[in-house]
């Protein structure tokens, strides 16, 4: 647990440019899922929220979603034998996708949380959808950053671009997509949250998360190829997710609250009527 959150900081051997290149790459990708968003920028607590998101969510995957996984195959190792565990697979391995959802999906949403209890659940549904955006946005660009130094500590070179063609930047366009789908669905539960259904979208949220994460399950069983997952299942989810996603997005009021989550908007003052 400990040596996969150091490795989010930790790179030795790998080259200060590239580590350059897979932060613009993961900036670049998350500015362009988020451009249609059109979030209001100069709010500091949405940045406040993406930040605290980022670390957040890298520490619930350490120390939460890989020893629950850990302790859920175990489990199932103890209730069944090796051979009926294969012969299920596609059965078993729903707990421990659906844990990755649901440990990232939660983590995501706590500090979106804690700024709508600050503003004493004053969000608008859109600034709630902007605020989940966010922090989905902040998670999704450092995951990104660091599976792009993945790759590149690996070994990976511009020209296996012309060796290998697609094939070779299949992990570029796979984190694309992911930093898309975490912006999706975090906006998702943060709309939820915002029309006090916070714990029906999030179950929604975790939920796709699950199905999302699924195609890990069917390529090691062979129903699907890693192009196959990149190119039609995961990008597609991306797409369709963040397609419903705009939508509540573009279809709210276009104000967004002058006060910043940690302000409290006053209810209006009365005034008599004038004869």
């Amino acid at each position: 647990m400990t040596s996969f959150f150091i490795s989010a900081f930790n790179f030795p051997g790998l080259d200060w440019r590239l580590i350059l290149v897979a932060i613009a790459l993961s900036v670049v990708f998350g500015a362009i899922w988020l451009t249609p968003y059109w979030p209001p920028l100069k709010k500091p607590s949405l940045w406040i929220i993406a930040i605290i998101s980022a670390f957040l969510t890298w520490t619930a995957i350490a120390f939460a979603q890989i020893p629950l996984q850990s302790w859920a195959g175990q489990a199932l190792i103890h209730i069944w034998n090796a051979q009926t565990l294969t012969k299920w697979i596609l059965l078993a391995a729903i707990p421990q996708v659906l844990l990755s959802g649901i440990v990232q999906e939660a983590a995501k949403l706590a500090p979106v949380y804690f700024f709508w209890w600050r503003s004493k659940k004053s969000f608008t549904p859109k600034f709630g959808l902007i605020a989940g955006a966010f922090s989905g946005a902040g998670f999704g660009i450092f995951e990104a950053f660091w599976a792009h130094s993945q790759i590149f500590a690996s070994g990976w070179a511009w020209k296996s671009i012309g060796t290998y063609g697609f094939v070779a930047i299949l992990g570029f366009w796979e984190r694309f997509f992911s930093i898309a789908f975490h912006i999706a669905a975090s906006a998702l539960v943060g709309y939820g949250l915002a029309k006090h259904k916070g714990w029906l979208f999030y179950l929604i949220a975790a939920l796709l998360h699950g199905v999302m994460n699924y195609a890990i399950v069917l390529i090691t069983t062979g129903r699907l190829t890693a192009v196959q997952e990149e190119i039609f299942y995961s990008a597609m989810l991306a797409v369709l997710v963040t397609g419903v996603v705009l939508w509540l997005r573009w279809h709210q009021p276009k104000e967004i609250p002058a006060s910043s989550p940690s302000e409290t908007v006053p209810p209006p003052i009365p005034v008599a009527p004038v004869s």
